[in-house]
């Protein structure tokens, strides 16, 4: 599928008008021609009017047109616009002010709303794409049940300023932790990067393997295994070919990458990059939950939680006066026969849904936190059949890095009680005294 227009790229140092872009293909393309030159999506409309099914690549070919063709005028020249973005813009607020006409409708589409979301994933899942959709809709969702809160709760008059303001700073400390979520999750350097890293000519074989313990940062070393290096505490990888080393070296080598992984670091295959103690790729944020960011992703999971808890209580207690929290979700009457107060309880299921799903994440970070084991691990560890499920499957316990750590404690105390023995002797030593004892 071609782009548009059929006139050449522009040269060099020529000027694009504000309704005119570079396409796919290298061509100059104007906005007003996007509907032409769609031989696939003519094609598929044709094989769907006359029940024929569509051959293999079809869809993917008109989903990067119109992904490249979605553009917005601009001085510099049309602006791609992520598709992605659009759906949660466009189609939350109506499902929920058709929702809140009647409870039937709320039923179907707060039922029917998680069931597209699990589809749209697994189907970005199994293509192994980045998609903005789901953040768009997590911002977009927080953004629109805001503006209701203040729009329709507010003015009853239930609900005290310092009650607004108490929810506005959960919101902003929720911001603020996503953003720090956002940053670098702990990327290992990469030849195939455009950042300096050691792996740029250095193939120099390393003696001693770093062995993550606990957090994946402190190590054991073990001899005769190359591996990687700790610069200023940082676990950082060396690039060298697998042929150079080990057989364990061959294991830990990141084809992709051009680098040994240090241990609990993964390859991510949606961002492309190596990560450091990687736990998973987190679509909500739209990056990876690794060394670095990961107590910032808790903590935008509890912030959500408290904030969202803390808004249902006071929308319920405003649009169901006299009914106690827990039982107004379930029976609250008389809430339909007013569209103001229909639209807030439509809110507040939408968001006890999506509250449910992040308590339910949380819990299974945290979970996974006390066992010391990554989401990634448990994975790998079901797939091998080398882990074993507890709390009825909640989390797997893989027993290969808290087996580490317990022998790193068992070290740890060994060295301390000979310290202890050092110092007790010097002190003796000096005292006169040659019998010792702990209190």
């Amino acid at each position: 599928m071609a782009g548009g227009a059929g006139r050449p790229g522009p040269g060099p140092g020529e000027p694009l008008c504000c309704c005119e872009y570079v396409a796919r293909g290298g061509e100059r393309a104007h906005l007003v021609a996007v509907l032409c030159d769609c031989q696939d999506l003519d094609e598929g409309c044709d094989r769907l009017l006359t029940c024929r099914s569509l051959p293999p690549g079809m869809l993917e070919r008109i989903a990067d047109t119109v992904s490249d063709r979605f553009r917005i005028p601009w001085f510099t020249g049309a602006v791609k616009v992520n598709v992605s973005l659009i759906p949660p813009l466009v189609l939350l607020p109506v499902f929920l002010h058709v929702a809140a006409l009647h409870f039937l409708l709320a039923f179907v589409i707060l039922t029917s709303l998680p069931i597209v979301v699990l589809w749209y994933y697994y189907l970005t899942h199994r293509r192994k794409e980045q998609t903005l959709f789901f953040l768009s809709l997590g911002l977009f969702s927080l953004g629109y049940m805001y503006y209701v809160f203040l729009r329709e709760v507010v003015p009853q008059g239930h609900v005290h300023h310092a009650q607004v303001a108490l929810l506005t700073c959960g919101l902003v400390l929720m911001l603020v932790a996503l953003s720090r979520a956002k940053r670098d999750p702990g990327y290992l350097p990469s030849c195939t990067s455009n950042d300096k890293s050691p792996c740029q000519g250095s193939t120099k074989l390393l003696s001693r393997k770093v062995l993550g313990i606990a957090n994946g940062l402190q190590g054991a070393a073990g001899p005769g295994v190359p591996s990687s290096r700790v610069v200023n505490g940082d676990t950082k990888g060396y690039s060298r070919t697998p042929a150079e080393g080990s057989a364990e070296a061959k294991e830990d080598w990141c084809p992709k990458c051009q680098v040994v992984q240090p241990a609990r670091a993964g390859h991510c295959r949606l961002c492309g990059r190596c990560v450091r103690r990687l736990d998973h790729h987190c679509v909500w944020i739209n990056s990876c939950v690794g060394e670095q960011n990961h107590q910032a992703f808790i903590l935008v999971l509890s912030f959500f939680l408290l904030t969202a808890v803390y808004g249902i209580m006071l929308t319920l207690n405003t649009i169901c006066r006299g009914q106690a929290t827990f039982l107004a979700l379930f029976y609250c009457p008389g809430v339909y026969s007013d569209y103001s107060s229909a639209l807030s309880f439509t809110c507040v299921w939408y968001c006890t849904i999506v509250t449910s799903g992040m308590g339910y994440i949380l819990l299974i970070q945290l979970l996974n936190i006390s066992y010391n084991v990554t989401e990634r691990e448990a994975r790998m560890a079901l797939r091998d059949n080398s882990g074993r499920r507890l709390l009825g499957g909640l989390v797997i316990d893989t027993g290969q890095i808290s087996q580490i750590s317990s022998k790193t404690y068992q070290l740890s105390r060994t060295w301390e009680f000979k310290s202890t023995w050092c110092h007790h002797q010097q002190v003796s030593s000096l005292s006169g005294s040659s019998t010792w004892g702990f209190r």
